[in-house]
């Protein structure tokens, strides 16, 4: 009878254990599968800016892969293409997954009068990235498109500096977003305001003599041309986009005000799509000249966006190793490191040397004991046309080979080597990657990256590569393989692909907007993935079950997991 009382007891416990279990998946989902796979090196806390696979799943997919558990907002809090976030529900977030309840000390009952628990912050928490942007607008795409007071946003701001006053201890790592200037409406997809979609050409161009202004005198042609632009487009769209730019503007200051503080362990200010003459640019040249002014350290003011949280990330881990990588770099022949490539507003060998600083490490002229060497994949000619040209096949153009002869040849003298593959935008270099696959140096490197912008996929290729040193193979190679089968086989290749044979979804609607047949297209795309990934890719179990699904509703974005 004993025994069976026991055993009963036992079967309780259990049933018991897995309420709780699963009162805690419910809490965390199946993200906090994916991210603590080890608890043996502390956690890190991080709010990314969106839910975007690239804002989001990968750079904490990236940090768990070293021993750290990644603990991350669940979905529903995080902001999407229609959906712009809640700021307020974040810093309840932040508060309730970075603090915990213990027993107050003698000192604590006599100044409180009570005996009552006394939250403090939680010691095993390393380091808190955050996107400014969710904090204060709910995510990025709501920076650019809400009507907040400034008032308000000046308040949500003034949080980091309460939240650093009640938890002195808490380490945080902010970036923010300088707002982007699409060059047409095309480009701003549906995350700008509606108007853009019919005037963004207009204000762009506006803008782009508005920044030369502030540093040269126009011409009379271009002063000309100034004044049609602003009796052209109505009054009321350009006074509501500058309007905003203005609070995002001085909502930026107000961040620089509180890294002179010391609020922050480092600030970035990133700059989102730009161009070298557009707001974009003048704005940060004038947040440039405040942080000049304030005298304040550890702020970084460089192009690119969507990278930064990756970046953020790896400076923290090697703040918490107190170990800062040597790197180098090297270029495609032709203009190579003079470029300066789309959506940026400087040479791409100065994005390298940002990123390299801001990620804590020294850059060399020479690739003599460094961390890793980044190879960068760059037209002779400084083009950079969209992934989708036709000229990206796979025919092995002269600058293809030369590359691969690079890759080749830092491989055999034993240099650890990343790839970042900016030729073409939105994609990867056909030619390249087939003649990689051909030499069998995939999976050969430290990392690759080629998607989105091409500062996008440097911060990408550059983090991963300085992290993968640490990593076991099998981690190493799992990151690769999705970047293959995200920037070569999707980006590059299927993308195209299914948005041609959009016609065959009846009501599938267009490329930004997939409509009712979303289910369809998806398992469309994930067969093409599969067949891909069969004709190119070493076959393993993440490939054979892998699913896509398109989590803005839109062919841009691809999330790439096992199937459930």
């Amino acid at each position: 009878m004993k025994k069976i009382i026991v055993l009963w007891m036992c079967l309780l416990c259990l049933l018991m254990t897995g309420e709780a279990l699963a009162g805690s998946k419910s809490q965390h989902g199946s993200r906090a599968e994916l991210y603590n796979n080890s608890l043996t090196k502390g956690k890190i806390v991080f709010i990314p800016q969106d839910n975007r696979p690239v804002s989001d799943e990968m750079p904490a997919d990236t940090i768990s892969k070293l021993g750290y558990e990644l603990i991350i907002p669940p979905e529903e809090l995080l902001g999407n293409r229609e959906n712009l976030g809640d700021s307020d529900k974040l810093w309840e977030w932040l508060e309730t997954n970075t603090t915990i309840f213990r027993k107050p000390t003698k000192e604590e009952k006599k100044k409180n009068k009570s005996k009552e628990p006394v939250q403090a912050f939680n010691p095993e928490i390393k380091a808190i990235v955050i996107s400014s942007d969710s904090m204060i607008y709910g995510s990025l795409v709501g920076s650019r498109k809400h009507n907040i007071p400034e008032n308000t946003l000046k308040k949500r701001t003034a949080r980091f500096a309460q939240y650093k006053e009640k938890y002195p201890e808490a380490k945080l790592y902010v970036f923010a977003s300088i707002m982007r200037t699409p060059s047409s409406g095309e480009h701003s997809g549906t995350e700008e305001p509606e108007y853009y979609r019919r005037y963004g050409l207009d204000i762009f161009r506006y803008t782009v003599l508005s920044d030369m202004a502030d540093v040269q005198p126009l011409s009379s042609q271009e002063e000309k041309e100034r004044a049609f632009l602003q009796d052209l487009i109505p009054k009321e769209y350009i006074k509501d986009w500058l309007g905003r730019r203005e609070k995002n503007y001085n909502i930026n200051k107000e961040l620089l005000k509180l890294a002179k503080s010391n609020v922050f362990e480092r600030l970035v200010l990133g700059r989102d799509d730009n161009a070298r003459w557009s707001q974009t640019h003048m704005e940060s040249r004038h947040l440039k000249a405040f942080a000049s002014e304030l005298g304040v350290e550890h702020v970084h003011n460089l192009a690119g966006l969507d990278e930064v949280g990756l970046l953020m990330l790896t400076r923290a881990v090697n703040d918490i190793r107190d170990s800062y990588p040597v790197v180098s770099s090297q270029y495609n022949w032709g203009n190579g490191q003079i470029i300066i490539p789309a959506y940026s507003d400087e040479p791409i060998d100065t994005t390298v040397k940002d990123h390299v600083q801001l990620i804590g490490g020294r850059y060399s002229e020479t690739p003599d004991r460094v961390d890793l060497l980044l190879l960068v994949n760059t037209n002779s000619n400084g083009e950079n046309m969209g992934a989708n040209w036709y000229i990206n096949g796979t025919n092995l153009r002269p600058g293809v080979k030369y590359f691969a002869d690079m890759v080749q040849d830092a491989l055999k003298k034993g240099y650890p080597v990343g790839i970042a593959d900016v030729s073409f935008v939105n994609g990867s270099d056909n030619a390249l990657m087939e003649e990689l696959n051909r030499r069998h140096l995939l999976y050969e490197v430290q990392s690759y990256s080629g998607w989105n912008t091409p500062t996008n996929s440097v911060g990408f290729a550059l983090a991963q590569g300085v992290l993968a040193r640490a990593m076991k193979e099998t981690d190493k190679n799992r990151l690769l393989t999705i970047r293959y089968m995200d920037d070569w086989a999707y980006q590059a290749n299927v993308r195209q692909v299914v948005a041609r044979q959009l016609s065959w979804f009846e009501g599938a609607g267009v490329y930004n907007v997939l409509g009712e047949n979303k289910s369809q297209i998806e398992w469309r795309a994930t067969s093409l993935l599969q067949l891909f990934a069969e004709k190119n890719l070493p076959q393993n179990d993440f490939i054979k079950s892998l699913r896509l699904t398109s989590p803005w509703n839109r062919l841009f974005e691809a999330r790439i997991r096992p199937a459930e």
